[in-house]
């Protein structure tokens, strides 16, 4: 029996580069990205042995902004993967959206082509965050595009949503799962901003910046945390992983392959990928991409330690945590005693989970499982 593989195709290219993003993207015209498409589509033709052992479970387009490619050019990628990549016929196939991207024709091709779900770019309901975040689109476009999607039939659809901006009031924050609840999506992604080095607001927001002070505090930004929590569980959907809430079923699969480190494989620039205990990134020289040349920026065997470590990292991200197999218990057995008794951790039916406090300290929990 063939193993799973996740297939991730990494897609550079944005309208424009949003305030707070530190992603591998940028606007690129029409000439560089349809090269890119051809680039692509080689790159995954020379992947094609991987079908001796693998068959494709999941397969996610990421970005940037995948949704500004045509619909045609997508179709093709993803014509290649089936061809050379054996995909499973249940295959969980995710297109990411930013809203002022979509339209009829794109849908279309994207429904025809076998795309099955959609992960929808939105960060706010309130057009005065989405114009400080630098985003492309209002509440009015998002609700647009929103209500074609479920018209041409897509009836597996995440939204991203982005809490702890600035200026941004716990009243504000409950008013946009409000509205997108409301619309009764399968999957939410809630994440608080992080400011990240590099970007236009990291000169703005960072620690001790001119507008440090329009950031919501730490203890705001644990009362948004947990108003989501709540609020989104009245509404029918559980959280799964520590920022992602699905109704039953609706869980990510392509996402959970990663935390329970299923061997996947990335394509295009950027991408990482896992096969075999061996972690590869590919190169980040757009140029050299175009040309053909696809070559590694890393290559990084993992031992057995460092897949322990993963293990321990990745899998109490999700809510019901981690199997406690033998060589754990050998491993970390005092460590998750220690934890339990502290409170952070918990143990259920054969497993270790993160508390609700532990998940507050999370970084510090996790840290617990670095070996020597």
């Amino acid at each position: 029996m063939k193993k799973k593989l996740g297939i991730y195709i990494h897609i550079p290219f944005c309208v424009r580069k949003c305030a707070y993003c530190d992603f591998l993207s940028a606007p690129a015209d029409e000439t560089t990205r349809a090269a890119y498409v051809r680039a692509l589509k080689e790159e995954i033709r020379s992947a094609g042995d991987l079908n001796e052992t693998y068959e494709g479970a999941t397969v996610f387009f990421g970005g940037g902004t995948p949704s500004l490619l045509a619909g045609e050019e997508l179709a093709g990628i993803l014509d290649e993967v089936s061809r050379r990549l054996l995909l499973r016929p249940d295959a969980e196939i995710t297109v990411e959206c930013n809203p002022g991207t979509l339209n009829r024709k794109k849908l279309e091709n994207y429904k025809a082509a076998g795309v099955n779900r959609l992960s929808i770019g939105l960060q706010s309901a309130d057009n005065r965050e989405l114009k400080i975040l630098g985003r492309i689109h209002t509440w009015e476009q998002f609700r647009e595009n929103y209500a074609l999607v479920r018209e041409l039939g897509f009836s597996n659809v995440n939204i991203d949503l982005m809490s702890a901006l600035p200026g941004q009031t716990r009243e504000d924050w409950l008013s946009t799962l409000q509205k997108v609840t409301a619309l009764d999506p399968e999957h939410i992604s809630a994440y608080s901003l992080i400011i990240e080095e590099g970007t236009p607001f990291y000169e703005k927001y960072r620690e001790n910046g001119p507008r440090e002070s329009e950031l919501p505090g730490e203890d705001l930004d644990r009362i948004m945390y947990e108003d989501t929590k709540a609020f989104l569980h009245e509404k029918g959907y559980e959280r799964y992983e520590i920022s992602n809430y699905a109704k039953p079923g609706c869980e990510c699969r392509h996402n959970l392959s990663y935390w329970e480190r299923t061997d996947y494989r990335g394509f295009g620039i950027g991408a990482a990928s896992l096969l075999n205990e061996v972690r590869y990134k590919n190169s980040t020289d757009l140029q050299e991409y175009l040309k053909g040349h696809f070559t590694y920026e890393s290559v990084e065997p993992l031992s057995a330690g460092d897949a322990l470590e993963e293990t321990m990292f990745l899998g109490l991200r999700e809510m019901r945590g981690v199997a406690v197999t033998e060589q754990i218990r050998k491993t970390y057995g005092p460590v998750l005693e220690r934890l339990v008794q502290e409170g952070l951790l918990e143990r259920a039916d054969g497993r270790v989970r993160l508390t609700d406090r532990g998940i507050d300290v999370s970084n510090m929990v996790l840290a617990e499982f670095l070996l020597d």
